[in-house]
């Protein structure tokens, strides 16, 4: 069995008893930092060995499910919330599935569902999009194709690009479309601001510093007056 384990985002009171359960259990954790999961399960009290599979290692893949085959019950976390969202994981998911082993999902923590959640925005559909391309223009075109769903658009960035991106929004979307803006979800400077993709761009471009995880979600209608 490969479990795909959720860990906390940012506050550790935010692990699910179901994870701890798996973590404990299982023979071996792939994860993308074993330095930065080792403090997680140390924190907790857990000492099952741990085994690095990042982007940099996806070969590795098919080396982890022969173990898989063999009788190895393990586990795959990301440096937090959900694995195989807009994270290398998903390849090996992918083949242990291709594969024929079992693969169970367990719910937890994940900045996607909760910046969007906390937004107000409308949440029935929308596409998420992870990190955009570097380019200008390519980040120009997923922005236009996500834009003509009428959907409301879920996005992770870095704080050293946050403003080029949201320069890229106001340009496809325009300066009146929803915006809201999530700092650090669930650790200690969390920071929610929202308004208008312009009123966005205004309010960060005016810190002296930005610092911290952005996710940031946009509609591409107005708000109604």
């Amino acid at each position: 069995m490969l479990y795909i384990v959720p860990t906390p985002i940012g506050n550790l009171e935010d692990m699910p008893a179901r994870a701890l359960r798996a973590l404990r259990e299982v023979k071996a954790v792939y994860c993308e930092d074993t330095r930065r999961t080792r403090a997680l399960m140390s924190h907790f009290g857990i000492t099952v060995p741990l085994l690095r599979y990042n982007e940099h290692n996806r070969r590795a893949a098919e080396e982890i499910v022969g173990r898989l085959k063999g009788g190895l019950d393990a586990a795959l976390v990301s440096d937090s919330g959900l694995p195989a969202i807009s994270d290398p994981g998903r390849a090996l998911v992918e083949l242990a599935r291709r594969s024929g082993i079992r693969v169970t999902a367990l719910p937890g923590p994940s900045a996607v569902t909760t910046a969007l959640a906390g937004s107000g925005l409308p949440a029935d559909s929308f596409v998420f999009l992870g990190f955009l391309p570097r380019s200008p223009g390519k980040q120009r075109r997923v922005l236009q194709e996500a834009a003509a769903l009428k959907r409301t658009i879920v996005i992770y960035e870095s704080p050293y690009r946050v403003l080029a991106l949201l320069e890229r929004v106001e340009q496809v979307l325009g300066a009146a479309a929803q915006a809201c803006v999530a700092r650090e979800l669930s650790k200690v400077h969390e920071e929610w601001l929202s308004g208008t993709v312009s009123e966005m761009r205004r309010e960060l471009g005016s810190r002296r510093e930005l610092l911290g995880e952005f996710v940031l979600v946009f509609h591409p209608e107005e708000a109604p007056a």
